[in-house]
């Protein structure tokens, strides 16, 4: 029988709209840490949010360009973020839109840029320093001679052309003041990439980010590794590599020592057909997993690309979904306990229509005094 009821609307073009539900798809009140969460889309909106717990706007920065994938408060309240910036670097190759920034920016609440430091190299992640300047990652082309011992990977689309990380340093005044070059401190043989990566990156740092004063803590995707640095020698003091754990990010110490990974699991396959992820705590003295939260089944918990998770001051875990642009707090025991699913669709670099997350955080009301 034909429809005689109002005009058909258009579907929305992008899958993700069509079956997923968006905004607070659920809240269990009594054992959800109450606070708000802040994130950038990924989509081209230039937008970054601050949401309650009902899933509420209550404050929103607007930029004059893309996010450089993400954003966090500092302590200090205002924030630090990455911005997307098109140059000369452009397209050196495939992916590198995705994640490329260019500039880290300091912006106050009301919106104001109060420091900004540019490297055309810049991307993926970037932290404020005591000092008022910041650590990053940034890129360098391999020598081509070295390039041909990386083992591993299979050849770029866009040339034989192959680079590395450089995590960078810089003071209030942006001058270098300390830099790590993956060049002189991987191993072509050892640090092989994932036949899955294409020969354009050695190493994909995704995540970087200060342990103290002397050490950092770095997440290598391409090679499957996540790192401490001795900052003062250089040398590894820990690296934790698992080829199942493919793709592994947002890599930060916990209070308690351990170090807490949203590993992605593109390597590793559920009944041996079906990706999945899962978000783990490992003890660095021992290489143990001390904590894991995992789907059931696996691989209805998975995200290929970007994600994170971070410890909550209660105990609770939230967790980033990112390519599903799903926030989802659990408790240690692993149960769901609040979920929010972000309703920001728009075209990414490449014009596809995401809903896309890189990370979130957590804030109390207390971390946010400025907030009306």
């Amino acid at each position: 029988m034909a429809n005689t009821g109002a005009a058909d609307e258009p579907l929305p073009q992008s899958a993700f709209r069509r079956y997923l539900k968006t905004g607070v798809t659920g809240h269990n009140r009594a054992k959800a840490e109450q606070g708000y969460i802040l994130f950038s889309p990924l989509a081209n909106l230039n937008k970054t949010f601050i949401i309650n717990m009902d899933g509420e706007v209550v404050h929103e920065w607007t930029h004059d360009t893309a996010v450089g994938l993400y954003g966090y408060l500092a302590d200090n309240g205002n924030l630090f973020m990455g911005a997307k910036m098109q140059d000369d670097t452009w397209d050196i190759f495939g992916i590198w839109p995705a994640f490329k920034g260019g500039e880290i920016r300091e912006v106050t609440p009301d919106g104001k840029i109060i420091w900004s430091h540019q490297d055309e190299f810049h991307h993926h992640d970037q932290r404020r320093m005591p000092h008022g300047g910041a650590l990053y990652l940034s890129l360098e082309k391999v020598p081509e001679a070295l390039a041909s011992e990386v083992r591993g990977g299979h050849p770029a689309p866009t040339g034989p052309d192959m680079y590395a990380d450089v995590i960078k340093e810089v003071d209030q005044n942006g001058e270098l003041i300390w830099q790590w070059r993956a060049i002189e401190h991987l191993d072509p043989r050892e640090d092989f990439l994932s036949e899955s990566e294409p020969r354009w990156e050695w190493s994909h740092g995704n995540t970087i980010a200060p342990v103290d004063g002397e050490r950092v803590i770095v997440s290598f995707r391409s090679i499957h590794t996540v790192a401490i640095i001795e900052k003062a020698s250089g040398k590894f003091l820990w690296k934790y590599r698992d080829p199942m754990m493919g793709g592994q990010h947002d890599s930060h110490m916990l209070p308690n020592g351990n170090v807490l990974i949203y590993d992605n699991g593109t390597q590793r396959m559920a009944m041996g057909t079906l990706p999945s992820s899962r978000v783990i705590e490992v003890n660095p003295e021992t290489d143990k997993i001390e904590w894991v939260y995992e789907d059931k089944p696996p691989f209805a918990f998975y995200s290929q690309q970007i994600s994170g998770a971070s410890r909550l001051p209660g105990g609770n875990t939230l967790i980033c979904e990112g390519v599903r642009g799903r926030l989802f707090q659990v408790t240690p025991d692993g149960e769901v306990v609040w979920e929010y699913i972000s309703p920001y669709f728009g075209p990414n670099v490449f014009n596809y229509e995401i809903n896309m997350v890189f990370r979130a955080f957590f804030y109390t009301k207390d971390q946010l005094p400025w907030l009306a």
